[in-house]
């Protein structure tokens, strides 16, 4: 959830032409982590949580790839966005071993 509120603030303010493109997928690949994890913590099995945690995992790193899009497009400076990057590793790190304890 924290990811997500940062994320949002992060491009806030970014050029009106990219609302509906590339900010537009950033802002679902973000609400796609917590959201996955949260159907798949409402499931009957371990299988089917870790399955939900899966695309979680895959959203995050989708949101990864994402935001350095906006770096290399010039959208938003690499030092606004390196702290949700490495937010966005923390949590596909904390995701994965998470899955392999089930």
């Amino acid at each position: 959830m924290k990811l997500v509120k940062q994320v949002y603030e992060l491009v806030s303010n970014v050029d009106k032409s990219e609302k509906y493109g590339l900010i537009s997928q950033i802002k679902r690949s973000a609400i796609s982590i917590p959201s996955n994890i949260a159907e798949g913590a409402g499931r009957n099995s371990n299988n089917e949580f870790k399955h939900f945690l899966g695309i979680a995992n895959g959203s995050a790193y989708e949101l990864q790839t994402q935001l350095i899009l906006l770096t290399e497009l010039d959208l938003k400076e690499k030092n606004k966005v390196k702290p949700i990057i490495d937010l966005c590793i923390e949590i596909q790190k904390m995701n994965y071993s998470f899955q392999l304890k089930l």
